[in-house]
């Protein structure tokens, strides 16, 4: 039977009236002194509520977690109450919404954190060209290069599995109806995955297993918290994103760790193709493997337009698409998909500046046709 992109789909206890999904991304927009979010975020999700999914932007789990200026927490109660706002809003639109779990490791800078520690990573290999925002001294966003890492001890990592449990959690008390870990993109559960930075000897490092295993310790105690029906997993094979290099043996690397999540029974798999290349060939080995080794919901994202989404559900790649940066500049990107109506250009400048301009200012279609008129 053949998918459309607007049919409905149920994954696990939500029903989806869609199978378009608001791909996390991160906009910059918490409250300086909190590192919350605030009244112009529930808006914007808000906004963008007739996504079959929202999945939040990705939120640190601890303030070690932080790699980037005025991205709001999941670790304090301000920003638990923050959030609550933002979930309310959406649910009152009639919208489900996930919140991603994140932890930016290696990527960061010492000002980013109020103790000044530096980021931390699998080992101490550092990051030689990338740039952070970070804010100068008027609260300006600026990029920075980032500091050196301190490479994590056996204990700070089962640490983090606990950071992680605790923002799931704290991800339930705020509302969300579900969490996504962030395992892709050069972040930390991808560092450790990377054989050419993790030369660890301890538990975490080593063999393929060992390089998993800090990812597959989390997803268990997110599962234990919140439901193993309510956790999703995003992952980048091929991305070299944050200086990352490719996985020597793509197959068997993530091929292992879709068996591990399919196992685990967790919600969804979030396959994310960063070049928006390989995830349109049907006959791709990787993603065949993964739908392969994977038998539950997946999620494809990267360089999807309507044709593309639709090619992809009828030869049966994966259950639900994800767009990003179309859904900046198109609150109802849904609507504008269905009638096949222009999609808006997306203003570059403005999506990590800070204020309305650019995230909350958007028209829909009827609002440009009322200011038309």
């Amino acid at each position: 039977m053949s998918k459309k992109l607007f049919s409905r789909y149920s994954l696990g206890a939500q029903a989806l009236p869609n199978r378009v999904v608001m791909a996390p991304m991160n906009r910059n927009r918490a409250s300086d002194w909190h590192l919350a979010p605030t009244a112009m975020t529930a808006r914007y999700y808000a906004q963008r509520a007739s996504a079959g999914l929202i999945i939040a932007e990705g939120t640190p789990v601890s303030p070690q977690a932080r790699g980037c200026a005025r991205t709001p927490g999941i670790y304090s109660a301000a920003q638990i109450a923050g959030w609550q706002n933002v979930t309310r809003a959406v649910h009152r639109e009639g919208g489900r919404i996930y919140l991603q779990l994140w932890h930016v490791g290696r990527v960061g800078h010492c000002s980013l954190r109020a103790d000044g520690s530096p980021p931390v990573g699998p080992s101490t290999v550092c990051l030689e060209n990338d740039r952070v925002p970070i804010l100068t001294r008027s609260r300006e966003p600026v990029l920075a290069r980032c500091d050196p890492p301190r490479a994590l001890t056996t204990g700070e990592v089962k640490a983090i599995v606990a950071d992680f449990a605790r923002a799931a959690d704290n991800a339930m008390a705020a509302g969300f109806d579900g969490v996504e870990i962030h395992a892709a993109n050069g972040y930390l559960f991808d560092q450790f995955r990377c054989p050419y930075l993790n030369d660890r000897r301890d538990e975490y490092g080593g063999a393929t297993s060992g390089r998993w295993r800090f990812l597959i310790e989390t997803v268990e105690a997110v599962t234990a918290t919140v439901g193993k029906e309510r956790v999703g997993v995003r992952i980048s094979p091929l991305g070299t994103a944050h200086e990352m290099q490719f996985d020597p043996a793509p197959l068997f690397t993530y091929g292992y760790l879709a068996c591990q999540l399919d196992r685990l029974g967790i919600g969804y798999l979030h396959v994310y193709d960063q070049s928006g290349s390989w995830m349109h060939d049907p006959q791709s080995d990787l993603l065949q493997h993964l739908r392969a080794c994977y038998s539950k919901t997946m999620i494809l994202c990267g360089g999807f337009d309507r044709e593309r989404a639709e090619a992809a559900l009828r030869a049966d790649c994966g259950d639900l698409i994800a767009f990003g940066k179309h859904f900046i500049a198109n609150p109802d990107l849904v609507e504008r998909l269905r009638i096949e109506a222009p999609l808006a250009p997306w203003n570059s400048a403005t999506i990590y500046k800070g204020g309305a301009k650019g995230y909350i200012d958007y028209p829909t279609l009827e609002e440009e046709a009322v200011s038309a008129m």
